[in-house]
């Protein structure tokens, strides 16, 4: 699959920005150092990698976002959710054609830079003896424990969260589910870190897993489900049956094991999971640790999310499901990334 450079990555941002644009305009857009030979020899990248099309003759012609390029589509969040969600024009169903898409997560430039960015993790961790990168592994499970709790509602402070993974100590005024809901995910994180060599690869099983440890006393029931799901703030309706459900967390499996790096790896299963919502509740929290998994396997910095605005990323999850665009949850991938090499180890 076609990886783009920064100048096509614009061009890109600019077409779905403006919904559509011609040879002119995209050139003023780029510039007096980028020749209009230049401009078009991208346009003719892009049309060929099938993620934009043209329409008119001449002078006329014009340039909008394929329906392959839906996952690179630029949104204002900000504009998008001004608008309630009974009057967004939404993709309602699932759209299998996403899976195709995933390579198109990163350009090669943003693997590059991401790849630069973990090179520093990774030079800390050589140097780092064992009782020090345990006691950060430990920080670093608390942070995610409580963020990712607190995205599903969870009232802990990160302070009572701490002493809870500490010392077991429920902490007072709070329901007892909340302490289960925050000690799973440290059950759920342990199992990364000990069996990261597991998760080169994944599959159904795996995340079946992470699920069961993730839910774990809380009432939800283990394995694909059997019932339809309705998602709050959101008019999109996720798969329905079984059998449907299971194929399809297979065929993005083997398209997530296929992408060449682990940050599109793990971005395309933080989204799947989500998107695919295999389970009656817990998806989400799934897909967080699935993605740090799959990371951690391949020596990359895991995520805390501790810094995430909660409110843009239930957004960011939200515009994928009713656009299929990545752009903004990538955002705040790459963002929770530079945080956590900056932040631990």
């Amino acid at each position: 699959m076609q990886q783009l450079n920064q100048r096509q990555q614009k061009v890109m941002d600019f077409i779905s920005k403006n919904k559509a644009a011609g040879n002119s305009q995209i050139a003023a857009f780029l510039g007096n150092e980028v020749t209009r030979f230049t401009v078009l020899r991208d346009l003719e990248l892009l049309l060929g990698a099938g993620l934009i099309k043209k329409e008119g003759k001449g002078r006329a012609v014009r340039y909008l976002i394929s329906a392959s390029g839906d996952i690179n589509a630029f949104f204002d969040p900000e504009l998008y959710f001004a608008a309630d969600q009974d009057r967004r024009n939404i993709k309602p169903v699932f759209e299998p054609k996403i899976i195709d898409e995933l390579p198109l997560l990163f350009s090669e430039r943003e693997i590059n830079e991401l790849k630069k960015i973990n090179s520093k993790y990774l030079e800390k961790i050589k140097k780092a003896d064992a009782l020090f990168i345990k006691k950060e592994v430990e920080r670093l499970t608390i942070d995610l424990s409580w963020k990712s709790s607190r995205l599903e509602g969870n009232t802990y402070s990160l302070f009572d969260t701490e002493i809870l993974i500490k010392e077991r100590i429920e902490a007072r005024g709070h329901q007892k589910e909340e302490a289960i809901m925050i000690l799973n995910h440290k059950n759920a994180i342990d199992h990364i870190f000990e069996k990261k060599n597991e998760f080169k690869k994944i599959d159904l099983f795996q995340v079946e897993k992470i699920h069961e440890l993730l839910t774990r006393g809380l009432g939800v029931r283990s394995g694909i489900r059997n019932i339809p799901v309705r998602i709050i703030g959101t008019k999109y309706v996720p798969l329905s049956g079984k059998a449907k459900i299971a194929k399809m967390m297979d065929l993005a499996t083997i398209k997530i094991n296929s992408l060449a790096d682990p940050f599109s790896k793990a971005l395309a299963a933080a989204l799947m999971i989500s998107y695919i919502q295999p389970f009656e509740d817990g998806n989400k929290r799934t897909a967080r640790i699935m993605a740090n998994a799959v990371l951690l396997a391949d020596n990359v910095c895991p995520i805390s999310y501790r810094s995430v605005n909660e409110s843009d990323y239930k957004k960011a999850v939200v515009l994928f499901y009713e656009q299929n665009s990545a752009r903004f949850f990538k955002d705040l991938f790459v963002e929770q990334f530079k945080f956590a090499v900056d932040s631990y180890f």
